[in-house]
């Protein structure tokens, strides 16, 4: 593989067919590359740009949101799925005020300390906010190296390999390197996509190891996810939309998606959000995690 011209088209076509995505204006602080990157993991770009702007409008400061109860993050996460983020999102910004000074660090293993960061979100902050020269890869990166480097249909499961081979890849300059990783993402996520790739408008195509071959199918080893309908998922989902709407008057446990099918489900739902410390239960009363308030001041609550 030639990296030169890899590098160099796909950063020429990301700087013409970029999408205006609110994190990519100039001027866009760490602090709110953080959120989005919290909020992006598994939800739709559409669904997570009037959340993002909420959400920095109630909170635009780390130190903003670790004032907050952490209640008041799970109720403004409202429906972008995967709940335990907005606790996440809360301990982190808790983190950056007492460590930190209130300032996102720019430092990846300082990053990686942080409550619910990974590999992928370090490095994102770092390279996005602060120019550092890191491989950035996600879901849409993989699947760009997967078939223009090593001509497969899909992506295997995550490992660290991926961080090496787009290491591999990233041009010296920083400024570029950021812009190939941004690029390689973009490039994924809009024209070679998972199941309809657009190979008739891809810059890269005479560079792809995939169509070169032909475009063989050589298997689907990802992880797949459970059906949503019917799962753990939707109904602690329903628990906590009845919550968040009460919010910040408890709910009685017994009123907690009463009217779901399987009840033992529903007990082992509320019971395994107690554990993600998603709500909080006493004497059969439940409310959204109040922080240093306690379940009889919630109770007290208008």
């Amino acid at each position: 593989m030639a990296v030169q011209p890899l590098v160099s088209d796909l950063n020429e076509w990301f700087g013409h067919n970029a999408r205006d995505l609110p994190w990519r204006k100039p001027g866009v602080g760490a602090w709110a590359i953080l959120v989005s990157e919290f909020m992006l993991q598994q939800t739709p770009v559409n669904r997570v740009i009037p959340h993002l702007q909420a959400w920095l409008q109630r909170w635009p400061t780390p130190a903003a949101l670790a004032e907050a109860a952490p209640a008041d993050a799970v109720t403004q996460w409202a429906n972008l799925g995967y709940p335990r983020r907005a606790l996440w999102l809360h301990r982190a910004a808790e983190e950056i005020t007492t460590r930190h000074g209130g300032v996102v660090p720019r430092d990846v293993e300082d990053l990686l300390a942080l409550t619910g960061i990974g590999d992928y979100t370090a490095r994102a902050v770092a390279v996005f906010a602060y120019g550092e020269r890191h491989p950035v890869v996600d879901t849409n990166t993989r699947r760009v190296l997967a078939r223009v480097i090593d001509g497969r249909s899909q992506p295997g499961p995550p490992s660290r390999r991926d961080l090496d081979a787009m290491y591999a890849l990233l041009p010296h300059e920083r400024e570029d390197a950021a812009l190939f990783n941004a690029a390689t993402m973009e490039l994924g996520a809009t024209i070679c996509t998972a199941r309809a790739p657009r190979c008739d408008a891809c810059p890269v195509a005479s560079l792809c190891a995939w169509r070169s071959a032909g475009y063989p199918d050589t298997g689907d080893r990802r992880p797949r996810q459970a059906t949503y309908e019917g799962s753990d998922r939707q109904v602690r989902g329903l628990v906590l939309r009845a919550l968040r709407e009460s919010s910040p008057s408890p709910v009685a446990a017994e009123d907690l998606a009463p009217d779901w099918p399987d009840p033992a489900q529903r007990d082992r739902a509320i019971d395994s959000l107690i554990v993600d410390g998603l709500i909080e239960l006493e004497d059969g009363i439940a409310c959204l995690p109040r922080g240093r308030k306690s379940l009889s001041e919630a109770s007290a609550a208008p």
